[in-house]
């Protein structure tokens, strides 16, 4: 499994379904014919062989669907593009930097300094003078405002805090805050910076908008943003040490080449990346024949185990996420009570569901804030986390809140208050393995406790679109953040990515769940104002208070249901085409395994060599 393209598993968005393939499905898997490789068989292609070679495997996009329009990267954006939430758009489109998340420093490409003057809440980044775009064009200052108001467009959170952006001169770009955020130096830094000659029109016309007094409900805002998503040039303008190139690309690869004027190209130490498209069931029989060195699915246990029998290596980095059971408030109006999702959370074993989808890698949640298990001692105080209900399977108590909400037995099934059968349809991503398990495994699960549960299986691509359009009764969608280290990410995740503020960016209202709530022990509660603030301030002790509290309160209305939480089981080659990728005792394994990406990132500083 990949993650999707930043906000949600494998995306903020995310973003970008089910196949047989589980635990015992290896054999439908291996018995596909792997892609023909163009360039060389195994050992080939390695260091003597023209600088080096380098396969990887994602899931993308090929035309028509895919597209070339990266902009919002990783945070936000367009649904199509061709590369969308995979680690190689950094190695073509870079960002200011790059975060090692257990030293918690920054690794900068992009700019050469980053500062925060408190008194005025204005961050200052200065940029790296004499860089180029692949057109020719000089990357400046300039850039970095045309990047964020692109960011205002797509309606991207970043801009609850921002004040007023600006490029003094070539060099210099600054943010001025409306009121201090941590969070905004994430947005900042890791934002992928776009090109002033391909999106400078759409920048222009964001800040006409806005000085005019119009928000993103305002119908030419509603259309320049629908201009903007459908946008398609016909090839990316990068800044990074690699371009793809576009004759080479198919439905089952493309290759990635020098861009020889590119940031860091004297330093990245392989000339070609040739990157495999395919989920699990894909990309399973290529690894089998050691055609690729790295891929980041989410591989069932029986091929997990095969991997290591031929002599890869498995890194268990933490993702920070999982998937999670949604559902559309719209067409299913009893979820509104939170005795129902309550009752849901009950009746599900967690602990099998991992364990079906991802043996070891698959951890059911402790918590349940909404957030990673991960993070919770670095934000919650230990007296604090005793109060979380940690929702262990107990389908005697899942009956008595469900009959508490209404609902009645009848026999072995489930009925509404209304007198209709609890009945249905579950929408999941057909080509992710392990999520192909966790569904299945939750379909058998609550049919048996009594909520019968049909699945329906749509491609990852095209999956998430249907749950923002809110054509769905129940969804799995990501939960968590795989991109971010602060939980106002993963509130927005959960909250907002697939809900009707965001979702309409697909053009409709996704889960629906209303922000605006009346919570027990809180009374009446704005959730967007509580995930505003859990992002606001620079005070860690007011942000911890802050995160706290929306914690509780999701913990208790549980607007999602986080299945488990999934670390990473991911198969490196060592001596054939690379010399060595990281191992699990090393601090950049601590990396988000969708963020940061641990190889992305030594591929950028030269650690990552061909054997």
């Amino acid at each position: 499994m990949s993650e999707p393209n930043g906000v949600s598993r494998r995306s903020l968005l995310q973003l970008v379904g089910l196949s047989t393939v589980g635990i015992a499905g290896v054999g439908a898997a291996t018995g596909c014919a792997p892609a023909e490789p163009k360039s060389g068989g195994k050992g080939a292609s390695g260091g003597a062989a023209g600088g080096g070679e380098y396969r990887g495997a994602y899931p993308y996009l090929p035309s028509p669907q895919g597209n070339y329009n990266a902009v919002g990267k990783p945070l936000v954006g367009s649904p199509n593009a061709i590369l969308a939430g995979t680690p190689y758009t950094d190695l073509f489109l870079l960002p200011s930097g790059m975060y090692h998340w257990k030293e918690q420093t920054w690794e900068l490409f992009l700019a050469d300094s980053y500062e925060l003057d408190k008194k005025t809440n204005t961050y200052t980044v200065k940029v790296k003078s004499g860089l180029k775009w692949s057109d020719g064009s000089a990357l400046t200052a300039k850039d970095y405002v045309t990047t964020f108001w692109c960011h205002w467009i797509l309606n991207s959170p970043l801009w609850s805090y921002v004040d007023k952006i600006d490029a003094p001169d070539d060099t210099t770009f600054t943010l001025r805050m409306n009121q201090p955020a941590m969070v905004v130096e994430r947005y900042l830094l890791r934002s992928n910076i776009v090109a002033s000659s391909v999106y400078g029109e759409y920048a222009d016309q964001a800040k006409s908008l806005k000085e005019a007094g119009k928000d993103s409900d305002s119908k030419e805002v509603t259309a320049l943003n629908k201009k903007l998503i459908e946008f398609a040039p016909k090839e990316y303008v990068v800044s990074g040490p690699y371009n793809i190139d576009y004759k080479t690309i198919n439905n089952t690869q493309l290759t990635m080449v020098k861009n020889k004027t590119g940031f860091g190209a004297d330093t990245v130490k392989f000339d070609k990346l040739v990157i495999y498209n395919g989920e699990t069931p894909t990309v399973t029989p290529l690894v089998l024949s050691k055609d690729i060195d790295y891929a980041t699915h989410g591989f069932p246990v029986a091929s997990e185990k095969q991997f290591e029998s031929i002599g890869y290596k498995i890194l268990r980095p933490p993702t920070y996420s999982g998937p999670a059971l949604f559902m559309n408030f719209d067409k299913a109006e009893e979820f509104a009570d939170p005795k129902v999702r309550q009752a849901l959370n009950f009746a599900i074993d967690h602990k099998q569901n991992g364990t079906v989808a991802l043996g070891e890698s698959g951890v059911p949640t402790k918590f349940y804030t909404g957030f990673s298990d991960n993070l919770i001692d670095i934000w919650i105080e230990k007296a604090d986390q005793s109060k979380f209900e940690p929702y262990a399977f107990d389908q005697d108590k899942a009956a008595k809140l469900l009959e508490g909400a209404g609902w009645k037995k009848s026999g072995s099934s489930w009925k509404l208050p209304n007198g209709k059968p609890a009945a249905y349809q579950l929408l999941y991503p057909s080509d992710y393995a392990d999520w192909s398990a966790a569904s299945k495994d939750l379909s058998e699960q609550l049919t048996k406790f009594g909520i019968k549960i049909t699945l329906h299986g749509v491609v990852s691509t095209q999956q998430p679109i249907d749950v923002d359009k809110g054509n769905f009764q129940l969804a799995l969608q990501g939960w968590g953040n795989s991109t971010q280290p602060y939980p106002y990410f993963s509130f927005v995740s959960a909250l907002l990515t697939h809900n009707y503020p965001i979702a309409k960016n697909s053009g409709g209202k996704g889960m629906n769940f209303p922000l605006a709530q009346t919570v027990e022990g809180f009374g009446k509660v704005d959730l967007q104002k509580l995930i505003d603030a859990s992002g606001s301030g620079i005070d860690e002790a007011a942000l911890k208070k802050n995160i706290t509290k929306l914690a509780q309160i999701f913990n208790k209305t549980l607007p999602i249901i986080p299945l488990f939480e999934r670390h990473g089981n991911t198969p490196t080659l060592n001596g054939d085409r690379v010399k060595q990728f990281p191992t699990n005792d090393d601090p950049i394994t601590q990396n988000s395994l969708y963020a940061d990406n641990e190889v992305a990132l030594w591929m950028l500083t030269g650690k990552l060599q061909p054997a």
